[in-house]
């Protein structure tokens, strides 16, 4: 599968401030502190899946994919078009669909945890900074909506800073340029629509109503793991994949605009 980026989440920051009993550490009263409440609200955060929802872009790209494959890994794809089903599919297949979730629920990852200065005093006040990635279609206030059902009353958040919503409508008119050369370069190739789960610069585009093309072909070999290298020390491709790259990218700049 090649991917053809023609969407993507917007960024949502908060921070929560989660209070307790301050005192003296040297005597009983943690368990009711702020430390033990954050201990909860990580855990909460970690374990609780937000609500999932099916967006246009997403249900395009899984049904490419559904229809370039067989056997039980089409049926599965198939499957993740329906939200019961998804749901289902998510919560029993472990590590298998990491990749895809992302694209069916916003999120919101602990990031930064600050509070207290001395370590001989149970602290009343903490800051907990959550990077939210938030669904076209949805706004910063159902994010904090989505995070205080999982973390519970008594939590304060605010947000600290977001993308305002991009145009909801999606112009697939390059598409089509940008499959057809991937097509060409790789005729066993299946490229296929995406959104993507992180934020690029296109949203900033996006505000003027420019439809924008993460267009970024890497033909991979099958056992590179792409995700364990990413923003990781030793990130990397294969140098073919480099040249895969630079010749789609030269062949769409050489017939942009044509048609």
């Amino acid at each position: 599968f090649y991917p053809i980026q023609v969407a993507e989440k917007l960024q949502c920051q908060m921070r929560l401030t989660i209070r307790g009993a301050a005192g003296h550490a040297g005597f009983r009263g943690a368990e009711k502190g702020a430390m033990a409440r954050l201990g909860q609200v990580l855990r909460d955060l970690d374990n609780e899946r937000p609500p999932l929802h099916i967006t246009p872009v997403t249900s395009m790209m899984i049904s490419s994919m559904a229809e370039a494959t067989n056997g039980s890994t089409s049926l599965i794809l198939g499957q993740l078009r329906r939200r019961r089903a998804a749901e289902a599919l998510f919560s029993s297949t472990g590590d298998r669909l990491k990749m895809l979730e992302p694209l069916f629920r916003n999120t919101a990852t602990p990031t930064i945890v600050r509070g207290g200065e001395k370590i001989n005093v149970i602290h009343g006040e903490i800051a907990l900074f959550l990077e939210g990635r938030i669904l076209p279609g949805f706004s910063p206030q159902m994010m904090v909506k989505v995070v205080q059902d999982i973390v519970g009353p008594g939590i304060e958040i605010e947000v600290l800073a977001h993308d305002p919503p991009a145009a909801a409508e999606l112009d697939m008119s390059q598409f089509g340029l940008l499959a057809g050369i991937l097509r060409e370069l790789d005729p066993e190739g299946v490229p296929i629509p995406y959104m993507n789960p992180a934020v690029t610069d296109a949203r900033h585009f996006a505000r003027l109503c420019i439809q924008n093309y993460g267009f970024m072909p890497m033909n991979l070999p099958p056992d590179f793991d792409f995700l364990s290298t990413f923003h990781a020390a030793d990130e990397r491709i294969p140098v073919e994949a480099v040249a895969f790259g630079t010749e789609a990218i030269f062949m769409a700049l050489q017939r942009y605009g044509r048609n």
